[in-house]
């Protein structure tokens, strides 16, 4: 049995490793499982930092890697890890046009990243969005039903891609960040245009972060009987680790039973050189870590939070600072803070379909689609 480790008498004021732990002693202590574990959700970005997050995907059980990567460093990652990396298609973030690199020039982009092997194309569609296109002029440029987006998925049809999309976002954001209602609607409101593409186009669809609601577990169960071609992704550490821990083991067990085979792994890992780094010039992510031992960190406290939550029994307060629970209750908590996590003990047959299964055969469904 697998067992969360007891807390230290002192938590360490560090946000990816408040216990203090040795990630890489940790990672031997979890049981061998007789299969590779595949992420279907990351972004693995930066030469240096790739190289300091593989051999820790590799020590925690991961074996394959789906990454949204810029198309820029896809040859140079491909090279240096082979099979144990794919590719998701992504727009360039940094195109000084923002109409035109979310636009016509994105459509360019998906065909090259199909060219070069990339099977996703993911549709970024939280509500900051809705900023994103009011700094380039159109409140509803990056909309997911807009027409803009349409025309990316028809190219996805065509090509036999799958469709990969973030919707909505944490509760706690809800609560916090997006109180103007009148600019960015309420949670609901962002799954209208989301039901709208996945009754038009009919190729497998994947929302990550349990769909943007592991708050409301009967909410993705109607989502999901709803829309046959939808799958879930598990990605996004504390956001799962917080969420699924203020659900009952049986809540969690039965569903995942009922979806089996359309609830993947994945981390929403992040990597990028602004990590090896100090600096007051680095982009918000680049500034969660600043050296190659804090890197270090980062990467391999998600693979230990979400395993350990996965297959371990018990509890033990996160090592992962969580500052949305300061964001929503300032006078309980500080930015330093984390909730706990909670072991589920997954069965080892339902945890297999999580952890490997359901992404191999979706993905293959992709592959016969196109062949």
């Amino acid at each position: 049995m697998l067992r969360l480790p007891p807390a230290p008498t002192t938590l360490r004021d560090d946000p990816s490793n408040r216990l203090g732990l040795d990630f890489t002693a940790e990672a031997a202590r979890f049981p061998a499982l007789g299969y590779g574990i595949v992420d279907i959700h990351s972004h693995i970005n930066g030469l240096s930092a790739s190289a300091i997050w593989a051999p820790i995907a590799k020590a925690y059980g991961v074996e394959k890697t789906f990454s949204m990567t810029r198309l820029e460093d896809l040859p140079a990652l491909r090279e240096r890890f082979g099979n144990a990396i794919e590719f998701i298609a992504v727009p360039d973030w940094y195109a000084a046009d923002k109409r035109a690199g979310h636009g016509s020039d994105f459509l360019a982009r998906i065909e090259k990243y199909h060219e070069l092997g990339t099977r996703i194309v993911k549709f970024w569609n939280a509500p900051r969005f809705i900023d994103f296109g009011l700094e380039a002029g159109d409140k509803d440029l990056l909309a997911l039903d807009g027409s803009m987006r349409i025309e990316q998925m028809k190219l996805a049809e065509r090509l036999g891609m799958i469709c990969m999309t973030h919707v909505a976002d944490p509760d706690t954001w809800f609560a916090a960040k997006y109180t103007d209602h009148a600019r960015y609607g309420r949670k609901l409101d962002h799954y209208t245009p989301l039901r709208r593409v996945l009754d038009r186009f009919a190729m497998p669809w994947i929302a990550a972060h349990l769909g943007g609601f592991p708050e409301d577990l009967d909410f993705l169960d109607r989502l999901l009987e709803a829309h046959p071609n939808l799958n879930l992704d598990t990605s996004a550490t504390k956001w799962m680790v917080r969420e699924l821990g203020r659900h009952s083991r049986d809540e969690v067990v039965s569903f995942l039973e009922k979806w089996r085979g359309r609830i993947m792994f994945g981390t929403d890992t992040v990597t990028t050189d602004e990590h090896l780094h100090q600096g007051d010039k680095l982009s918000e992510m680049g500034k969660k870590a600043a050296s190659r031992e804090s890197a270090h960190d980062l990467y391999a406290s998600r693979y230990w939070a979400l395993r350990m939550m996965w297959e371990g029994s018990g509890e033990v307060v996160s090592p992962i600072s969580d500052p949305d629970l300061a964001m929503v209750e300032p006078n309980k908590y500080t930015p330093h803070d984390a909730p706990m996590l909670r072991g589920l003990e997954l069965p080892a047959d339902l945890l297999r379909v999580l952890y490997r299964d359901a992404a191999l055969a979706l993905v293959a469904r992709g592959a016969t689609a196109i062949a």
